[in-house]
């Protein structure tokens, strides 16, 4: 049997995923690509997997409404923990009803709703704030832009992007059609927290403290911080078999620090 994956959006997570398993071939789309040409919709036809990470726009997915033929064994849709909106730092499941309080995060739910009533075998991946070589606390500390807000009960959950091609891996093998997974790591914690974490590694001094109501935050920033809640993940454990290799942002950190260090791939 063929293993052919197709990503629509083919970023950071999407190359990930595609370098965790050999595959006959991977066919990626990037902002230019659209609409499908010959070549991107015969390499549709023939995919086994498709992985969906392009964001939606207020009537949904973008993908769908294009009616492209396309016959998968398995579809992953990458959505965000953001349909579930504020919790003042509570928990939240697979369960909890969707209750987004930001419009890209209602566009979500409008897409995540239009995946499972259609024809194909999806399922939901609910992302965490991803995390990973490149994209990490030491990145924004290197370049100027790390930032250490102090908002009482402010709680985000993440997830080391190995970690998220793992769970998708391990839904074509265990995975149900129609199911929904959070994808996050064992300790949600305020954002300060790992910034001042990854300042100690470095041996640099982390950035003062400040309090929200005193940050000059862009409005996306401060819109991070209109949403508290700790996403729980036992579901991708229990169903899946997911064993996190990063369970806390502390192992995701000192992993990417050591391969700064062996690849010298950046100068900290």
């Amino acid at each position: 049997m063929m293993n052919k994956l197709f990503c629509f959006g083919f970023g950071y997570t999407a190359q990930i995923f595609a370098n965790s398993r050999d595959w006959d071939s991977v066919y990626g789309t990037h902002r230019n690509s659209f609409p499908l040409d010959d070549e991107g919709r015969a390499a549709l036809r023939d995919a086994s997997h498709v992985l969906i990470s392009i964001p939606p726009d207020a009537e949904g997915d973008l993908i769908l409404r294009e009616n492209y033929e396309m016959q998968p064994d398995w579809v992953g849709y990458l959505g965000t923990t953001g349909v579930y909106g504020n919790h003042n730092g509570g928990w939240v499941d697979e369960e909890t009803p969707s209750n987004p309080n930001q419009e890209r995060s209602k566009w979500r739910v409008i897409a995540e709703n239009q995946w499972l009533e259609s024809e194909y075998p999806v399922q939901i991946f609910r992302l965490s704030g991803i995390y990973g070589a490149g994209r990490s606390a030491f990145d924004a500390l290197k370049n100027g832009n790390a930032r250490r807000i102090e908002k009482e009960n402010q709680f985000f959950s993440r997830i080391h992007v190995e970690d998220i091609a793992q769970i998708l891996l391990k839904s074509i093998e265990h995975g149900q059609v129609g199911e929904i997974y959070n994808c996050a790591d064992d300790f949600p914690c305020p954002q300060e927290e790992v910034v001042r974490y990854a300042a100690e590694i470095m041996g640099v001094a982390p950035p003062p403290l400040i309090p929200f109501t005193q940050a000059d935050l862009s409005e996306m920033a401060r819109s991070f911080y209109s949403s508290s809640r700790r996403v729980k993940n036992n579901k991708i454990k229990e169903k899946l078999g997911v064993e996190l290799a990063y369970p806390t942002y502390k192992e995701g950190l000192q992993a990417i620090w050591r391969s700064y260090n062996v690849n010298n791939s950046a100068k900290y």
